[in-house]
């Protein structure tokens, strides 16, 4: 049975066809808010409130072969949510990849993703959201714009400037050099 006929189901009150929708989104789901909220409870809570909102909303639904973006929508605009009325607490998160790469250097991927994971930290929930979104989740930038209901311009224009202000993040954070043992070795 495919997602489509699944969804149809859900929308006619199956649980079971639900629960199904469930366990195939909540990995990418649950990554794509840590990504945005930076707090791994939080993440959980916005996945959590928008399955919530997607079960009671879920009959409304007039294109079942739309329900991944949809729900993608529900989720950010879950996160947003919480980061504005969160928006002076710091918050941290562990970045941890799904599906990654085989790597040889495991030291070079770490460096990596604690450099990316500075940039995003350091970014607006907006414009991490538009990050996400498009490079994360693999959403053109028209489904970005309508899922954050923002003009293609505005998704364009934090995009730009996202990822503007991670190069400068990155630029800005210079490897750190090898530390030497009090023998003059390297360490």
């Amino acid at each position: 049975m495919d997602q489509r006929d699944i969804v149809k189901r859900a929308r006619d009150g199956d649980h079971d066809a639900f629960t199904a929708l469930v366990d195939l989104t909540i990995a990418r789901l649950d990554t794509a808010a840590r990504f945005v909220l930076r707090d791994p409870e939080l993440a959980r809570d916005a996945v959590q409130e928008a399955f919530i909102r997607a079960w009671r909303d879920l009959p409304g639904l007039r294109d079942p072969d739309r329900f991944d973006a949809w729900l993608h929508r529900l989720t950010i605009n879950v996160c947003l949510d919480i980061a504005r009325s969160r928006r002076r607490r710091p918050i941290e998160v562990e970045v941890s990849t799904i599906d990654a790469p085989v790597m040889t250097d495991e030291s070079g991927a770490l460096a990596d993703r604690e450099l990316l994971h500075e940039a995003l930290r350091r970014l607006d929930p907006r414009h991490r959201a538009v990050i996400v979104l498009h490079y994360y989740l693999g959403m053109p930038l028209p489904e970005v714009a309508t899922s954050l209901r923002i003009p293609v311009g505005t998704a364009k224009s934090r995009l730009h400037h996202a990822l503007a202000a991670m190069r400068i993040s990155v630029q800005a954070d210079p490897a750190p050099a090898p530390s030497r043992t009090p023998g003059g070795q390297l360490a």
